[in-house]
């Protein structure tokens, strides 16, 4: 088996099921993007993504909150934001987080975002093959 750092070789694998959970939101901008730029990635190769967003991430699927993130090093959220819609991955927001921070149907609805609850987070970990927490 040949790893990343081997010549830059990497053995091909089967598609993964990766759930990416965050709750970092506008205060730290770098951090906020990676479930986002990670998934799109794990999108690209070949993997089925779906993101879970709690807490102050809720507050990335307001268009005026994602317009003002820019993480260091990155394009603007805003721009990754349509390229994980583009590549249809499926991102699903805290509903009881969302409502406390003033997200509405038309805000998520714009990302192709779905409100989340317990029984879906439930359903994800239960889906998925890896979790990885941003």
């Amino acid at each position: 088996m040949m790893t990343a750092g081997a010549a830059g070789a990497v053995e091909a694998k089967s598609p993964l099921k990766v759930m990416m959970r965050s709750a970092w939101g506008s205060d730290d901008p770098t951090k906020a993007a990676f479930a986002f730029l990670h998934g799109h990635a794990l999108g690209e190769a070949g993997h089925s993504v779906q993101i879970f967003l709690l807490g102050e991430a809720a507050s990335l699927m307001r268009l005026s909150v994602a317009k003002a993130v820019v993480p260091v090093g990155w394009p603007p959220l805003e721009e990754v934001l349509q390229k994980v819609v583009a590549k249809r991955l499926q991102i699903y927001a805290c509903g009881a987080c969302s409502r406390a921070r003033g997200v509405s149907d038309a805000d998520r609805a714009q990302w192709g975002a779905k409100f989340g609850n317990p029984t879906i987070f439930i359903g994800l970990v239960e889906w998925a093959d890896r979790i990885i927490v941003e």
